[in-house]
């Protein structure tokens, strides 16, 4: 393997690392070059074992050797490697998490062939808070959840916050943005789900009625952490759930909400 030493933050061979602190910028360049970044040695081993393919790998020299079987699995891809407040000049923060890697992103997964023997779907709706989208993911892949859906304006699961906060399980979860929303809701009743909201409405049921009735499918909306769930989505959805409230609260925050839910409404045959 070559390993090529990095001596200015303006190396053009590292442009995939740069100002990686520009979320605007970021949520732009990384889907249109077909990259994103993997950040932290345990994040890019599971990207690896899900079988994404690296671009780059970018490190401190101290963390060769606690890379150097993934390195010999990928000869050919190049290694850049930099002082410390080097590597922070060209990504905007300091690295603390061990490598990075640019990674190639896999190719979307159809609509049908994702939710082919899928039974608990997640649908998000414009979550932007790229904290909550990892968070989201991270319990849908602990709880059983099949497949996750993601409006057009919602935020990226690739992005690197969200893989982060994932812990890479963003990998496990198959996934697929819609292209038209909420019109694509009805390709998931077309399929046979029940689709549900979460979304505190006069008509909604409480989560143990829903889970009581345990449907074959279900898919559940989950709206953005502000103004909640638009009124279109809940006019395209079969019904709105709530989980029940105590002490005067009428709600949670949208990753812990989602947890609740997964475990609640998992299939119970």
């Amino acid at each position: 393997m070559t390993f090529h030493y990095l001596q200015s933050a303006d190396d053009p061979r590292v442009s995939d690392y740069t100002r990686l602190t520009d979320v605007h910028l970021r949520k732009v360049r990384e889907p249109a070059e077909g990259m994103y970044i993997a950040e932290s040695s345990r994040v890019l081993r599971r990207a690896l074992a899900a079988g994404h393919r690296p671009r780059s790998f970018f490190l401190a020299e101290k963390w060769l050797d606690d890379l150097a079987d993934v390195f010999e699995q990928f000869p050919e891809v190049p290694a850049y490697i930099g002082s410390a407040a080097l590597l922070e000049d060209i990504t905007g923060f300091h690295l603390h998490r061990g490598a990075m890697a640019a990674m190639h992103r896999p190719a979307p997964v159809p609509l049908p062939e994702l939710l082919a023997g899928a039974r608990r779907v997640a649908v998000l709706e414009d979550i932007v808070d790229h904290t909550n989208v990892g968070a989201i993911f991270r319990s849908a892949a602990a709880l059983g959840v099949d497949a996750v859906l993601v409006s057009p304006r919602c935020g990226d699961p690739l992005y690197r916050r969200s893989v982060r906060v994932s812990m890479g399980t963003v990998f496990q979860v198959p996934w697929a943005r819609l292209e038209s929303w909420p019109d694509d809701l009805g390709a998931l009743r077309e399929q046979g789900f029940t689709v549900a909201a979460m979304e505190l409405t006069s008509d909604a049921v409480d989560l143990d009625d829903l889970a009581g009735r345990n449907p074959d499918k279900l898919a559940l909306v989950l709206g953005t952490e502000g103004a909640g769930m638009s009124p279109e989505t809940l006019a395209a959805v079969d019904l709105a759930v709530k989980i029940p409230m105590r002490r005067g609260v009428d709600s949670l925050n949208v990753a812990a909400a989602s947890a609740v839910a997964f475990w609640e409404l998992r299939p119970r045959d």
